[in-house]
């Protein structure tokens, strides 16, 4: 099975009654569009798209859809779970052009957690974004960013603006402009428990008073 590969079929019926034939009939209901075709609509084996979806790749490669036989590259751009029950209710694909870039969700994977030193000394990692909207032409997409912490210490963080992006690519959130370049991942110091053994130092002076007064 090739992950980054789907069957369709192309669907004239639409609406909320066809869509959920299909999903009776073990089918997901999705959308093609973009490029200068018009948009498609489609229909996928919903045992498949589970299959596919176990994979993280699957949600930032290019893909190639065969609707009726004719390939499309596409991208996965929009998804609908059922909320209680692990059925996929409705899936958006994008065309993409090689020659056009495209906006995509792309992971992060966090490497140097166990030999940073901020953790070394009892810091804390928190993980303040854990993907990121990524403008970069299709042959340059990546699965996923690394973002190495081995070198931070305790009140350090890694920003957008660190990350080794591939050739083309580009952070949508630093196009932003002043003020959007945000930390991705930090180490902190744990809390509490210097205060806790002030606290309980303040306290056991203050019993130690009141027995002096006593006496």
């Amino acid at each position: 099975m090739d992950i980054f590969e789907l069957e369709a079929e192309s669907r004239t019926d639409t609406g909320k009654g066809a869509s959920r034939r299909l999903r009776r009939a073990g089918k997901v209901p999705a959308i093609l569009y973009g490029g200068a075709e018009e948009p498609q609509p489609i229909a996928l084996a919903h045992n498949e798209v589970l299959k596919r979806l176990e994979r993280e790749a699957f949600y930032s490669h290019i893909l190639t859809i065969k609707v009726d036989g004719k390939e499309n590259k596409a991208v996965l751009r929009d998804m609908q779970r059922h909320p209680a029950k692990p059925i996929v209710m409705h899936m958006d694909f994008q065309r993409v052009d090689e020659s056009h870039r495209i906006r995509v969700h792309v992971p992060l994977h966090f490497i140097g957690e166990d030999v940073a030193p901020g953790v070394k000394a009892g810091g804390l990692v928190t993980h303040e974004v854990i993907e990121v909207e990524l403008e970069v032409l299709p042959q340059h997409l990546p699965e996923y960013i690394e973002v190495d912490i081995s070198h931070l210490n305790i009140g350090e963080s890694v920003h957008l603006s660190d990350l080794k992006l591939p050739e083309s690519g580009a952070l949508i959130e630093l196009g932003r402009g002043e003020g959007h370049d945000q930390a991705v991942v930090s180490i902190h110091a744990k809390r509490g428990g210097g205060a806790e053994e002030e606290g309980g130092e303040a306290a056991e002076g203050g019993e130690e008073a009141a027995e002096g007064g006593e006496s």
